[in-house]
């Protein structure tokens, strides 16, 4: 059997009519006949062997194979959607999209300022920032529907390429009056009974601490329990106990006089970033040229 020939139009008409539920409405707002329309869909059902709509109790409906197929339908239309828009841009002057995926805490210190930068040097580029968890932020990048990850390097990247990016320090953030704020550093295992909040429980960062803590047999036991580093700033402020943060977030939060940062001195309390992108030949000239500018906006930082 033949392959199947999906062309543009034909995808348009199916998504309508699925959306519709009804192939005479569907062929009025795509302004085409309604047989033309049949037509077209009795020739894939024949190409694919398979009937792709049913009629049910509320109109026509997608088979499993039509649901199939309309999933794939819009992510056909979408992605040439983005590449006329792409090449539209290219034609005036501007030199593309670049879709870009980063982790909680990367958006929380220095990305938005170091994406504003190349903004500024680069005004006819357009950047669409995503916050993402990390896992998420690999798949993303692997499966093409972000051009750049940023992200903690203890992700597995395996099969993408990657830029060194800036890095953190982990720290004790304790309310100015605790037992532990007068500390220049701290040792994680000196801080573990002392740390009542934790952030995005089940996160990387929180899998590493229990971890760590696990090693000196002992557990964090967190009696307050957030989403974002920014809540987490707000609830040690307020004097309801020390959480472990990044020091470089934690330092523009508004709240920060009221905060002592006491540094871990374990070695993995040093984060570092890295940008990944794919490594099959596809990406953009313009995602490389940021991915290298926030590369060398690390380094000189």
């Amino acid at each position: 059997m033949a392959h199947p020939s999906f062309d543009p139009v034909t995808l348009r008409l199916f998504i309508a009519v699925c959306e519709e539920r009804n192939i005479a409405r569907a062929a009025e707002r795509e302004a085409i006949v309604a047989s033309a329309v049949s037509k077209r869909i009795a020739a894939i059902e024949a190409q694919i062997g398979a009937p792709l709509l049913v009629r049910g109790r509320r109109g026509i409906e997608p088979t499993a194979a039509g649901t199939a197929l309309l999933r794939q339908a819009r992510e056909v239309l979408g992605t040439m959607a983005r590449m006329h828009a792409e090449l539209s841009d290219f034609a005036t002057g501007a030199q593309g999209n670049v879709r870009v995926v980063a982790a909680p805490s990367v958006l929380a210190e220095q990305l938005a300022d170091d994406i504003g930068a190349f903004l500024q040097q680069h005004p006819k580029v357009r950047v669409s920032l995503d916050e993402r968890v990390s896992a998420e932020i690999v798949r993303a990048v692997h499966e093409g529907t972000a051009e750049l990850g940023v992200l903690w390097d203890l992700s597995d990247l395996s099969g993408l390429a990657q830029l060194p990016y800036r890095s953190d320090r982990l720290c004790l953030a304790a309310p100015l009056g605790h037992p532990l704020a007068a500390r220049k550093r701290i040792a994680f295992v000196d801080a573990i009974a002392h740390v009542t909040v934790s952030v995005a429980p089940g996160g990387m960062m929180d899998r590493l601490l229990q971890r760590e803590a696990a090693r000196f047999g002992a557990a964090l036991v967190n009696r307050i329990q957030v989403s974002s580093m920014d809540a987490a700033a707000r609830i040690v402020a307020a004097g309801l106990g020390p959480a472990i943060l990044p020091r470089e977030a934690v330092a523009q939060h508004p709240g920060a006089a009221g905060l002592a940062l006491v540094p871990l001195t374990d070695p993995w309390a040093e984060r570092r970033f890295v940008c990944c992108l794919r490594n099959d030949g596809t990406v953009a000239a313009t995602t490389k040229l940021l991915a290298e500018h926030l590369s060398r906006a690390a380094r000189a930082a």
